[in-house]
C-alpha cells in the first residue's frame, strides 16, 4: 500500500513513471524491428506494415524508436530524480552534488574517541567533524553548577550541561537551530538561568523515560555527525582531597584558592560503565583525552571502572591535548608535565599515551595582563620532563587569535589527523608523512 502512494496526486512522478514506461516501451520496439525477432508477431507485423506504407526501411525505424526511447528514458530518470529529491532535499543545502561527496567521505574517515568536557572538548570536535563523521564523544556527568545542577537536582536525571555544548558543536544545521539550543533565559521565575537545550533535553528524558533515548533524540533535530554518549548513566559525585589533607564534595565547588588538589574521586566510587562507551574506546582508531578543566571535566571520565581499563588497553592511537591556560583554584603553577602527571596518577601510575600535544604560540601582552588578573597563566611547556615520563611531545601553534585564548577548533584538528597519519591510521595520503 506505501508502494501505491507514489502514484498519489500531487507526487509529481507519475509523469515521469509514464515517460519512462514510453522510453522502454520504444527502445524494446526498436530492438525487435531491428532485429526483425516475432516476439509480438501481430503487434510487429502492424509496426513494419505502417513503416513500409510510409517507405520507412525496418532500420531507420528501428535506429529511430530506440533513439526516441532512450531519451525518453534519460529524461525520466533526471526529472524524476530531481522531483523526489528537490522534495527531501535539506534547505540549507545549495548544492546537493557537495553534500554528498562529502558525507560519503566523512563517513569513511577514522573512528575518533573523544574524552572530556567543557569548552574545550566542544572546540575541539567543531575541527574534527570536518575530517571523520565517525566521532564518539564521551562526555562528563559529575557537573552540578548551573543549569544542569538544578536540572539533577530538581528532576533526578543527569546534568545535561556539557552533553548539550558537545551536541551543538558536532551539529551538521542552521546556525538558528545551534542559537536556539544555546539560548540561555535571562528572565522568568524559574527560566531564568536555564539553557533551552537544557530543558529540551530534560522534556525528552521525560518523555522517552531514557536520557540515551533523549540524547539520541537531540542527536536527530540537530543532524549530529558521529554520537554523544555519558560514561555512565548513574548519577555521580566528584569530590577531592586537597594537600592539607581536607576535602570537598560537588564539581563546581573544587576550585579553591590557595588549596593544592591532590586528588579527586567519585561518589560512588565505582559507577557502572556505559558498554556502548567502553566498546567505542576499544574500537576506535584515534582516542583523545582533552583539552578541558583537568580535574572537573577529564577526571570524572577517567575515574570509571571500565572507561580507564579500556584507554589502557585498547589498540588505538592515544592522545593527551594539554591545555594552554592554567586554571585558578585548580592547576595553578602547573606545567604540562604536571597535567600528566595528574591524569597518570588516576591511571595507576602508567604512561599509557603515545603524544602530547601542546601549544607553542605565545599570548599578546594584553591577553597576559587580562588572565593574570583572573589568576591564570600560560601552561609552560617542559618538553624534558614530559619526554621522560614516556612520551612524545608535539608543540604547534594552536590558538585562534581572538580576544580569550583558546584553541583554534581547525588547528587542533588538523595536528590530531597529522599524528594519526603519522602512525599510519589515516587512510588519506594527503595526512600521511
Amino acid at each position: 500500500m506505501q508502494r501505491m502512494k507514489w502514484l498519489y496526486p500531487g507526487m509529481r512522478v507519475k509523469r515521469w513513471l509514464a515517460l519512462l514506461a514510453v522510453g522502454v516501451f520504444a527502445v524494446a520496439t526498436g530492438i525487435i524491428i531491428l532485429l526483425n525477432t516475432p516476439v509480438f508477431s501481430l503487434y510487429e507485423k502492424k509496426i513494419l506494415d505502417w513503416a513500409a506504407g510510409w517507405d520507412f526501411h525496418p532500420v531507420f525505424l528501428g535506429a529511430v524508436l530506440i533513439g526516441v526511447g532512450a531519451i525518453c528514458v534519460a529524461l525520466a530518470v533526471r526529472f524524476g530524480i530531481r522531483s523526489v529529491v528537490g522534495a527531501i532535499r535539506p534547505a540549507d543545502v545549495p548544492n546537493l552534488v557537495e553534500h554528498v561527496y562529502k558525507t560519503r567521505n566523512l563517513e569513511k574517515g577514522l573512528h575518533i574517541v573523544a574524552i572530556g568536557g567543557g569548552t574545550g572538548l566542544a572546540t575541539m570536535l567543531r575541527g574534527l567533524k570536518e575530517h571523520t563523521a565517525n566521532i564518539t564523544a564521551i562526555v562528563t556527568v559529575a557537573d552540578d553548577g548551573g543549569s544542569s545542577g538544578r536540572i539533577r537536582d530538581d528532576l533526578g536525571i543527569l546534568p545535561p550541561g556539557d552533553i548539550r555544548n558537545t551536541l551543538v558543536a558536532l551539529a551538521d544545521t542552521e546556525p538558528l537551530m545551534e542559537d536556539l539550543f544555546q539560548y540561555r533565559f535571562n528572565w522568568g521565575e524559574g527560566l531564568e538561568g536555564h539553557s533551552f537545550g537544557n530543558l529540551f533535553i530534560a522534556a525528552m528524558t521525560d518523555i522517552t523515560g531514557d536520557f540515551e533515548e533523549s540524547i539520541r533524540a537531540f542527536s536527530k533535530v540537530l543532524a549530529v555527525r558521529g554520537r554523544v554518549l555519558p560514561p555512565t548513566l548513574e548519577s555521580v559525585r566528584l569530590g577531592a582531597v586537597y594537600e592539607d589533607g581536607s576535602t570537598m564534595m560537588g564539581e563546581s565547588l573544587l576550585p579553591q584558592q590557595n588549596k593544592k588538589i591532590k586528588q579527586v574521586f567519585l561518589e560512588p566510587a565505582a559507577p557502572k560503565a556505559l558498554p556502548e562507551a567502553v566498546q567505542a574506546i576499544r574500537d576506535a582508531d584515534v582516542v583523545v583525552v582533552g583539552p578541558g578543566s583537568l580535574y572537573t571535566s577529564i577526571m570524572p571520565n577517567l575515574l570509571i571502572p571500565g572507561i580507564k581499563e579500556a584507554l589502557a588497553e585498547t589498540a588505538a592511537l592515544r592522545i593527551y591535548v594539554c591545555n594552554a591556560m592554567s586554571q585558578p583554584g585548580e592547576t595553578d603553577g602547573y606545567t604540562a608535565s604536571d597535567h600528566l602527571r595528574a591524569v597518570l596518577a588516576h591511571l595507576d601510575g602508567k604512561n599509557i599515551f603515545d603524544y602530547m600535544v601542546v601549544n607553542q604560540a605565545l599570548i599578546s601582552p594584553v591577553q597576559t595582563r587580562m588572565y593574570a588578573a583572573k589568576g591564570a597563566h600560560p601552561v609552560r611547556v617542559d618538553v624534558k620532563a614530559l619526554e621522560a615520563l614516556g612520551i612524545q611531545v608535539h608543540q604547534r601553534d594552536l590558538l585562534d587569535r581572538m580576544d580569550l585564548v583558546r584553541h583554534d577548533s581547525r588547528k587542533l584538528a588538523e595536528e590530531i589527523m597529522y599524528l594519526a597519519g603519522a602512525s599510519g591510521k589515516h587512510k588519506n595520503s594527503e595526512w600521511v608523512v
